[in-house]
């Protein structure tokens, strides 16, 4: 029997975006194996490897991980392994360099390189030198966003393959949905919001890298302006232990922000608002963007890789003077449908060039 290898530094990242190409392969017959340094139960998954994957590449750990994850490539000829995040993919490549050369393809996805137009200098000075090294360990490179795709072309050079694939797909058919009058306003009432507020939405974990402290100033400034029925509804996790709480606490804003953590029901928190802000400072290709799109949401977004990928018009990072422009333009606009080519991030295309990618020698 075929068998395939999906690695990842956490479960998190392997159920959130990979589960439809573990059902693929399933369904093809391979006997699918997994990868993290987590516990979790993953369908599709015939057999879970715990390995000792750590973030941050100066860990032992991930000494201790090349070891382990060397041993069970040894034990088991695998087809195709597929590697993704940073670290789970350097892991990845480094115990995987005997088994190429017999016959296993490695694939990996770059979700993001952390060397960026305006990064840090540290993270070229760690992360480009390790990626332009194991491009050679590497049969096929899957990079997401322009940026990334022609940083790559130029620069790894003895990386057999590289793709450019919008992402990881986005589900279309989880807003084919309508919601009544009477619902959206349940919702909202739900939530602290009246039918007269004008809501804004930024779905993403609440960090320094998401930057949701751009939008709460601006929205603070026009709040003082006047335009007290502004609401931002922040779905996400807290990384940052209660930055932005607090941030709201004290611009004395805080019945105009509502932190609303974990939620499962994104379509319909996206179906209940007025306008879609991005205000990271780096994307790999994102999603919540995506979304937002299939919503038909009007979106401002920052300049940075991957958001100008699918916005055309952007603010710049942490301009906030422009950004209060851009929403006050959408306030006074009439709320309509908003047309976005969509089609080439959905499911079904991105399905469809990653088993390309698959069946390819």
């Amino acid at each position: 029997m075929k068998k395939v290898l999906f690695t990842a530094t956490v479960d998190s990242h392997i159920l959130q975006f990979h589960i439809p190409y573990l059902k693929m392969f399933k369904d093809n017959g391979y006997e699918v194996h997994v990868a993290t340094n987590g516990t979790d139960k993953i369908p599709y998954c015939d057999v879970k490897h715990t390995v000792s994957f750590e973030r941050d590449p100066i860990k032992f750990n991930n000494i201790k991980a090349i070891k382990q994850l060397k041993k069970i490539i040894n034990e088991n000829n695998f087809e195709i392994i597929h590697c993704h995040t940073p670290m789970g993919s350097v892991v990845t490549r480094i115990a995987a360099k005997k088994a190429r050369n017999k016959g296993t393809r490695v694939i990996y996805t770059a979700h993001g390189f952390h060397f960026f137009k305006g990064a840090p200098l540290a993270n070229w000075l760690i992360f480009y030198p390790i990626e332009k090294y194991l491009s050679k360990y590497t049969d096929c490179l899957i990079t997401i966003n322009q940026e990334d795709y022609e940083l790559a072309k130029r620069k790894f050079k003895k990386c057999r393959q590289i793709e450019l694939v919008h992402g990881v797909g986005v589900d279309e058919s989880k807003f084919n949905f309508e919601m009544s009058d009477k619902e959206k306003h349940k919702l909202r009432e739900s939530l602290g919001l009246t039918d007269e507020d004008f809501v804004i939405i930024y779905v993403a974990e609440l960090s320094k890298r998401k930057n949701q402290g751009m939008l709460i100033q601006a929205v603070k400034e026009l709040i003082d302006g006047g335009k007290n029925n502004i609401k931002i509804i922040l779905p996400g996790t807290d990384s940052i232990n209660g930055y932005y709480q607090n941030l709201t606490d004290k611009l004395e804003i805080t019945n105009n922000v509502k932190f609303l953590g974990y939620r499962k029901d994104i379509p319909k928190l996206l179906k209940i608002s007025d306008l879609y802000v991005s205000t990271a400072k780096q994307e790999g290709l994102p999603v919540n963007i995506m979304e937002a799109m299939c919503a038909q949401l009007p979106i401002i977004a920052t300049d940075c890789r991957g958001n100008r990928d699918l916005v055309d018009e952007c603010v710049k990072i942490n301009n906030i003077e422009e950004l209060k422009v851009k929403i006050l333009k959408k306030i006074t606009q009439k709320k309509s449908n908003v047309g976005y080519g969509i089609l080439k991030y959905s499911n079904p295309k991105i399905f469809n060039l990653m088993e390309r990618i698959y069946e390819q020698n």
